[in-house]
């Protein structure tokens, strides 16, 4: 599949549900906070992509979303959301939702950006924030960082989307977890659930949080198994909505090592939602803790930008 359809909904905005963004107006200040949670990984594997079929993007497996809209029932969405996101033709509910089922065009934009630039992940602490699928953090894999963290708003999209997505790309099938130099020789994953025999030593250099920004920065700081902080944090998509802009910033500046770097992709701006790149950099200008650099602009359809942010 090309990155064009990877996802139905990839190159579209944010969709609102009409009555969500009527509440969200109405009550800008009483956002929900959800808890953190750490995820663990199963030690069957084959558990993790059970009932999963795979497709592929840029030699990346990934779960179809459309399958686990018709699967996902019961106890496999707790929260759910997928069927409130389905019911009301909604990308985003504030505070139930955050978009985490589809794969967002930015995501590719900044795929596209490691290997212009020549990001080096080797040996370095890398933080997927707002995972969704975990396509980001799955390629700091393949670049052999030392370890990568996932963190998604929802429990579900974490454990029916992200975790079988980094198990899959783990999974041995001819397919080696380095720097993807030899990536046109790999064979693309079949559309199937597959038996899953991941390579421990990859499992054993992640770890999977869901809850709010807050919340997640302070289970990592002060739980029993503290981290340190990230050599280099990456997110696509997170700044459509200015009211989290805040626990954003906060969760970057105590999460980031001192020398780290955050590349961060987005729209210029995401209309009927408000957010937006350059309203963004200005809030981080206020802030004066960060520096940012646009590093690239595409504007191919609505105009995107990836931001590097590093501490001044």
């Amino acid at each position: 599949k090309s990155r064009e359809t990877a996802d139905p909904a990839a190159n579209s905005r944010p969709k609102l549900a009409a009555a969500e963004h009527q509440v969200e107006a109405a009550s800008k200040k009483n956002l929900c906070v959800k808890a953190a949670k750490e995820h663990n990984i199963p030690e069957d594997l084959n558990k993790v992509l059970e009932g999963k079929v795979m497709e592929t993007v840029l030699d990346l497996s990934y779960v179809k979303l459309s399958v686990v809209e018709r699967t996902c029932v019961g106890d496999a969405d707790s929260e759910g959301i997928v069927s409130k996101s389905v019911s009301s033709h909604s990308d985003l509910i504030p505070g139930v939702y955050e978009g985490g089922l589809k794969i967002w065009e930015c995501t590719f934009d900044l795929m596209d950006y490691f290997s212009e630039a020549g990001i080096e992940f080797t040996n370095k602490a890398v933080l997927d924030l707002g995972c969704g699928a975990g396509l980001l953090g799955i390629v700091a894999l393949r670049g052999e960082a030392a370890r990568v963290h996932f963190q998604d708003y929802n429990s579900t999209v974490i454990e029916e989307i992200t975790l079988p997505n980094v198990v899959a790309n783990c999974a041995r099938e001819g397919r080696r977890m380095g720097s993807g130099k030899d990536r046109k020789a790999s064979k693309p994953p079949p559309k199937r659930p597959r038996k899953a025999e991941g390579s421990p030593d990859v499992l054993n250099r992640c770890r999977f949080f869901s809850g709010e920004w807050s919340q997640v920065s302070q289970l990592l700081l002060n739980s029993h198994k503290p981290c340190s902080k990230y050599d280099i944090i990456l997110t696509s998509e997170t700044i459509y909505n200015p009211d989290y802009y805040s626990a954003l910033h906060d969760t970057l500046a105590q999460l980031l090592d001192r020398n780290g770097r955050v590349y961060l992709a987005s729209k210029v701006h995401y209309f009927g939602v408000g957010g937006g790149i350059y309203l963004f950099e200005k809030f981080i200008e206020e802030k004066n803790v960060f520096r940012t650099s646009m590093v690239k602009t595409i504007d191919q359809g609505l105009q995107r930008c990836i931001m590097e942010i590093a501490f001044k």
